[in-house]
């Protein structure tokens, strides 16, 4: 069991290699990149932003909850911050267990909860040289994003809740 926020890029394989074990029957590996077009615009990259104590701490939480849910100690989360080009990972999860489905459901439990709760935001680059703050953490999984160019005050009334614990950092 392992989770980081990190700067430097992930190594998939590496991680994938660590959660295996001949008790497991089933290895799931969750890469997030980087993808080169959002809602009809061409992306040039994403700026990760966190709040790294308390993602740290965060990250760490949902990897334990996992382990104790799923009843395995082979899961590692992996989060990066900092700036990312098109086709780099910001997120890598391995999960390993005796059976692929409870492999496969701790892996999508991880990157739910990451997308809930975790203090981090980002800001895609386009390739017309505009940048804005992306509604991060608060989809289902369908793509039904939301994001604001306005204030910050209403990225955090609109994103992610007036009442939200995470609003968005200041980029001024």
């Amino acid at each position: 069991m392992r989770s980081e926020i990190t700067t430097t890029p992930i190594d998939s394989a590496s991680i994938l290699r660590e959660v295996s074990a001949p008790h497991n029957g089933a290895t799931v590996l969750f890469e997030g990149v980087v993808r080169e077009q959002n809602e009809g615009r061409a992306v040039t990259g994403i700026e990760y932003a966190a709040y790294r104590s308390m993602a740290r701490r965060e990250l760490s939480r949902i990897v334990q909850e996992c382990c104790a849910q799923f009843d395995t100690d082979d899961v590692i989360a992996l989060h990066r911050i900092g700036r990312l080009d098109v086709g780099e990972a910001s997120v890598v999860i391995a999960a390993a267990h005796p059976h692929r489905a409870q492999a496969y459901e701790a892996s999508r439990y991880i990157i739910e909860q990451i997308k809930l709760r975790l203090p981090i935001w980002k800001r895609e680059e386009y390739a017309d040289g505009t940048r804005e703050w992306v509604g991060q953490g608060r989809e289902s999984g369908v793509g039904n994003r939301e994001s604001y160019s306005t204030s910050r005050d209403a990225y955090a009334d609109h994103a992610v809740g007036a009442d939200s614990r995470f609003p968005i950092p200041d980029s001024r």
